[in-house]
């Protein structure tokens, strides 16, 4: 899901289990070679993504200073920060880790 200023709060800040965001612009590499991967997580949890082009109040807001950066939330609050190429597998195991607890 592609989110915006208007909708972040209701699909991340108020979901009820973890959300992963990926912040990313169309002219990164790395953001690109991220996409399969957060392809696949979407399948078994939230994932959104925030194009820091368009959107560059929220992106300033959680201090993105380099992308792709991708933060995970819960219960409104950041509770993981990746910020480069991340693997599948941890963010996989991170994301269960949170939605089990």
């Amino acid at each position: 899901m592609l989110l915006e200023q208007y909708n972040f709060k209701r699909e991340v800040l108020e979901a009820p289990g973890p959300v992963l965001v990926d912040f990313w612009a169309a002219w990164c590499g790395p953001c690109r070679a991220m996409n399969p991967v957060l392809h696949d997580l979407a399948r078994d949890f939230t994932v959104c993504k925030v194009n820091t082009e368009t959107n560059p109040s929220l992106a300033a807001k959680f201090d993105v200073s380099a992308i792709p950066l991708l933060l995970i939330f819960r219960n409104g609050q950041v509770v993981r920060r990746y910020e480069g190429i991340t693997p599948e597998a941890t963010l996989r195991a991170d994301l269960t880790a949170l939605a089990a607890s």
